[in-house]
């Protein structure tokens, strides 16, 4: 008996390998194909798992709500916001959480009592699918807004929100899944309930981040103990955050695993980076770029593998009212909330088109589908209903929207610089890469370690690349004149930067009182604040006037 389990376990475990290494030879194979074609690579994958669905046995994964969220999502969200510029989420934190706390909950409500009233099903199960269906897919859109080289702004707007809704929209999910197994609901207990679950998600990845930031980060010199270190933090935040009641001995405690992710990943990519050492950053950089390249592709592969067209076209009706829903609701949500939004914030309005973007970018991916896979204690029946719609809305965001989406923002003209960017940082690169390397030189013939010859020599040869690229630099500013506003402006944020470690160092010195410091801290958050604006601007194409001396 015990050889037949054993064999079972190692049929499985080959089973299970053999799946993977086929996807993970699709996944390359898609992403050489789409990139030959300038095709989408997010909707080229959920295509592909359409596709392979016919391969059968040879590609069965369980899909599993833990699969999905407690393994695929938390790195790609780790690595989503150590590229996240607090200063630039911060500026837009009205808007980002007007639209993942009360935008979400409005899209519960409404889409709940929609469903309710069309496809006939229960209040609570009406209300779980509105939960899960309204909040937008962090990994879907993260994905996306990479591929598409959109503004950093909207890019900011778009990921922000959906960095942050998945808490709402999970306590919602799981208030609703409650009250279906027979439990009581009380607003004010689900209020509360969010409020720890969220702020004790943000509060433990916040703990952890900084932990590893100022412990590992900036005091171990190895790339490796560094990049394995923030692997760990990136589970252990979700672990740590979800067993939070287990750890405390408290039963019904639970934080949010995705926000703490969130929130550390925000941690070391604003604070612990900055206290690395370049190889180090250059191996997260690479290692984080190969993992999420890895996951995101078996993320949307198992989103084609697990939804069932065949179902899809004997349900359009249950479909069709799926995807109107989420449409008229977004619509209400981007451009109602927006007003509100532009008018508190009138020296940071949200222009017309970037909230066209961010209507039709409202994609729903991996997280709606982890949640339509715990809907069974709805009945069988009405399960497969709302998992109907579910994958029926998420296929259509992703393949319709998502294949629109490059068109949408070029035309409204927020792509235009993308290419002209990319240009002009490589060219930068090289030069900054060329001179690195010529000071490394002039550094060896100094210290005796190649002859004097052999150093200029070598030191020539950088400099001719370094007039060669300059003068590319130069041609390139010539066709591309905004190119130059967005180097100032980057020059004028650095050199502020500057300034602010500056006062820092004199005032660690004391040779400042700090009154004196805490008014020239306020008067360098000032010219940061308009720096912000006018790059936004500038952004947004209102042409904004600059001088360099303010």
């Amino acid at each position: 008996m015990l050889s037949a389990l054993l064999f079972a376990q190692e049929s499985n475990l080959v089973q299970t390998e053999t799946a993977m290494v086929i996807l993970f030879a699709i996944a390359a194979g898609v992403a050489v194909i789409s990139r030959a074609f300038g095709f989408p690579n997010t909707v080229a994958l959920v295509l592909a798992g359409l596709a392979s669905s016919a391969l059968g046995e040879l590609v069965a994964i369980e899909v599993s709500p833990e699969l999905i969220v407690a393994i695929l999502v938390p790195p790609l969200l780790f690595e989503a916001t150590l590229h996240l510029p607090w200063s630039k989420l911060r500026a837009d934190l009205f808007p980002i959480m007007l639209f993942a706390v009360v935008g979400t909950a409005f899209g519960t409500l409404t889409i709940g009592w929609l469903v309710h009233t069309t496809v006939h099903v229960s209040w609570p199960a009406a209300f779980a699918f509105g939960a899960l269906i309204s909040a937008t897919d962090p990994v879907a859109v993260i994905a996306f807004f990479k591929s598409l080289g959109a503004p950093k702004r909207l890019s900011v707007l778009v990921e922000g929100e959906s960095l942050f809704n998945d808490a709402v929209a999970v306590v919602a999910f799981n208030l609703a899944l409650a009250a279906g197994a027979g439990e009581a609901f009380s607003l004010g207990a689900g209020l509360k309930d969010f409020v720890v679950v969220s702020m004790g998600g943000l509060a433990v990845g916040i703990v952890l981040g900084y932990v590893v930031s100022e412990i590992i980060l900036a005091r171990v010199d190895d790339p490796l103990i560094e990049t394995t270190t923030t692997l760990a933090l990136a589970y252990g935040a979700y672990l740590v955050a979800e067993e939070i009641g287990q750890i405390v001995r408290l039963e019904h405690v639970e934080f949010s695993g995705l926000l703490a992710v969130v929130a550390a990943g925000l941690m070391v990519g604003n604070l612990g980076l900055k206290n690395t050492s370049p190889s180090t950053r250059v191996t997260l950089d690479h290692f984080w770029e190969l993992l999420t390249f890895l996951v995101n592709s078996l993320v949307f592969l198992l989103i084609g593998l697990t939804i069932s067209l065949t179902d899809l076209a004997k349900h359009l009706d249950l479909v069709a009212i799926a995807v109107i829903g989420i449409l008229v609701v977004r619509a209400v949500i981007v451009y109602g909330f927006t007003r509100i939004s532009n008018l508190v914030g009138r020296a940071r309005p949200i222009s017309n088109s970037y909230q066209h973007v961010m209507y039709w970018g409202g994609l729903r991916g991996a997280i709606s589908l982890a949640l339509a896979l715990s809907l069974d204690v709805f009945g069988a029946e009405t399960a497969e209903k709302l998992k109907i719609m579910t994958f029926g809305a998420v296929l259509f965001t992703l393949l319709i929207q998502g294949l629109s989406m490059s068109t949408l923002i070029t035309r409204l003209g927020l792509a235009g610089r993308a290419d002209t960017e990319l240009k002009q940082q490589r060219l930068q690169a090289k030069i900054a890469m060329r001179r690195a390397g010529q000071a490394e030189v002039a550094r060896l013939g100094a210290d005796g370690v190649l002859f004097t010859e052999m150093a200029d020599a070598l030191g020539v040869t950088y400099q001719a690349d370094v007039n060669r690229e300059s003068t590319n630099l130069r041609r390139h500013f010539s066709k591309h004149h905004e190119l130059e506003v967005a180097m100032l402006l980057q020059a004028r944020r650095d050199a502020l930067v500057a300034e602010s470690s500056g006062l820092a160092e004199i005032v660690r010195r004391g040779l400042v009182e700090q009154q004196v410091a805490d008014g020239l801290t306020i008067e360098l958050n000032n010219r940061l604040a308009a720096l912000e604006l006018i790059e936004d601007r500038w952004e947004q194409d209102e042409a904004p006037t600059f001088d360099p001396r303010n």
